[in-house]
Formats: structure tokens, C-alpha cells, sequence
């Protein structure tokens, strides 16, 4: 599970969140809509509306204490809507009369229990995350290979914070380097290969075969080794490390596909 915009079920609804400040924080609207037991968007936002005046008139802080984030609405676009963390949620959901009101606040004490066992031995979220895989279809070792990807791309962007670098977008630039120096290909022009949407969240990676995986870990391994030898002060040094690193992974690429009669980039994926 990405720490970025991402869906969580509860009895077959779905519930927008997003990792904010070291926890989730939930899409209010769509546990209302869970609670009032409704489908229609636009009345689970005039209940929380209502509800949120009808708060404020009683002097509560919960409305304060919500934040508005931006989450991925309904058009596909993101969009801030508010949400709110455990806490407040269930502030909310006590203001809510509700016969889902009970079994809601022990799956969201779940949610929470879950994600910290998963901080006291990380082990727990790869397990989780396999288990979604296999669910999915994936082979076992492709799972392992995803997995072990996964690490080292952890690896990769603590290094880059080690050197002050914290922005997404320069996250993004790095990893352009690296992808472009490796198959000739920036992710967004690999997603638009694969024929994946390139403004969705399908994850370019879930949709690599083994060997497009392996030259992957490749070039972000490479990329970390040589910035923990190296120590770059500035963004322009770290970026050249990004293509020097692809720029290992795409030699041993072209090797490897002079020894095996076949190009390793593929516009297979995994998409239903």
C-alpha cells in the first residue's frame, strides 16, 4: 500500500484516504454516505453540510480539526474535499444515528490497529502486500521480485532525502533520469507503451514482467550505491548519479537482449 491517494473498503463501500502527517485521514463524505446508507454523492455532501452547521452551531471543533485535502473524486480528477483522521472520524460518526454506527467504529479501531502493528514490524505490511497480489493473479515470483523492487526503491528515495531532497516532483525527475538512462523511456512514455492510462494510478511497475522488474532494481540500486559514495550536494549532481545508474542498468539491458534474441521492454501488462 502507497503512502499517496489510496481506497479502503468497508462492506463492499469504498472510502477515499489519504497518508497525511504520519497518518490516514479519511473522505468524510464518503463515510457518510456508509452511514446514511446512501449512493448518491451529492446527498452524502448535503448531509455533511447540515451536519457540519449543525456541529458548529453546538460549539464542537470537530469541523476545525478536519483537513481539506485534495483526493481523486468521481471525474477522475482530484479534487480537496475534508477529511478526517480516526479520531474525528469517530467524533462523526457519534453524531450520526446510524446502525452501522457500532460495527464502523470497530473496523476503523482495526484500520488503526493494523497500521501500527504494521510500524512495530514492517514485516506485516509485505505480508499484506503480497497477499493482495496473489489475490490479483500475480505469480509468486514475480510477487517476490515486486516486492524486493519495492525495498530497494525505499532505499533509493531515503538516500535522496539524506540529500535534502524531499519534493515529489523533483522525485519524479530523478526517476525520469533513471527509467530513460535504463529502457529509453520516461514512466509516463513506458505507461503510454504498455497502453496504461497516464493520468491514472495504475502503477507502471505492477504492470512489468520479470525482466523489466530486475533492470528496474537495477538502475535504482546502482543509483543509491553511487550517491552514498559520492554525497551530492546539489539537485543538478544528483540528477547526473540518476543517469549514470540507468545508464548501468541500460548497458546490462542491451547485453542481455544481444544474448537472448528479444527486447526486454515489452508492451505486455497486467491490466484487466
Amino acid at each position: 500500500m502507497t503512502k499517496e491517494n489510496s481506497l479502503v473498503i468497508f462492506q463492499n463501500s469504498k472510502i477515499r484516504r489519504k497518508w497525511y502527517k504520519k497518518e490516514w485521514w479519511f473522505s468524510v463524505v464518503d463515510v457518510v454516505g456508509i452511514l446514511i446508507n446512501s449512493l448518491n454523492y451529492q446527498k452524502n455532501r448535503n448531509y455533511w453540510k447540515v451536519l457540519k452547521s449543525r456541529l458548529k452551531d453546538e460549539g464542537s471543533q470537530v469541523v476545525t480539526e478536519c483537513n481539506q485535502l485534495k483526493l481523486k473524486a468521481y471525474d477522475e480528477k482530484f479534487r480537496v474535499t475534508d477529511t478526517a483522521n480516526t479520531k474525528i472520524l469517530l467524533r462523526i460518526v457519534q453524531s450520526i444515528p446510524s446502525p452501522k454506527a457500532e460495527p464502523f467504529k470497530l473496523w476503523l479501531a482495526q484500520v488503526g490497529k493494523e497500521r501500527l502493528d504494521e510500524i512495530e514490524n514492517p514485516e506485516l505490511a509485505q505480508e499484506r502486500m503480497k497477499s493482495l497480489y496473489e489475490k490479483k493473479g500475480y505469480p509468486k515470483d514475480w510477487i517476490d521480485k515486486r516486492l524486493r523492487g519495492i525495498a530497494i526503491r525505499q532505499n533509493l528515495t531515503d538516500e535522496w532525502k539524506e540529500r535534502g531532497i524531499k519534493n515529489k516532483i523533483d522525485y519524479a525527475i530523478l526517476t525520469a533520469e533513471i527509467s530513460e538512462a535504463t529502457f529509453g523511456m520516461t514512466p509516463s512514455e513506458y505507461k503510454k507503451f504498455k497502453g496504461i492510462p497516464t493520468k491514472s494510478n495504475i502503477n507502471l511497475r505492477d504492470n512489468m514482467t520479470d525482466l523489466e522488474l530486475i533492470f528496474t532494481m537495477l538502475g535504482e540500486r546502482v543509483t543509491t550505491e553511487i550517491s552514498k559514495n559520492e554525497k551530492p550536494k546539489v539537485f543538478n549532481e544528483s540528477k547526473k548519479i540518476a543517469y549514470r545508474g540507468g545508464k548501468v542498468a541500460g548497458k546490462a539491458r542491451l547485453e542481455t537482449e544481444k544474448e537472448i534474441g528479444k527486447s526486454v521492454i515489452t508492451g505486455k501488462n497486467y491490466l484487466k
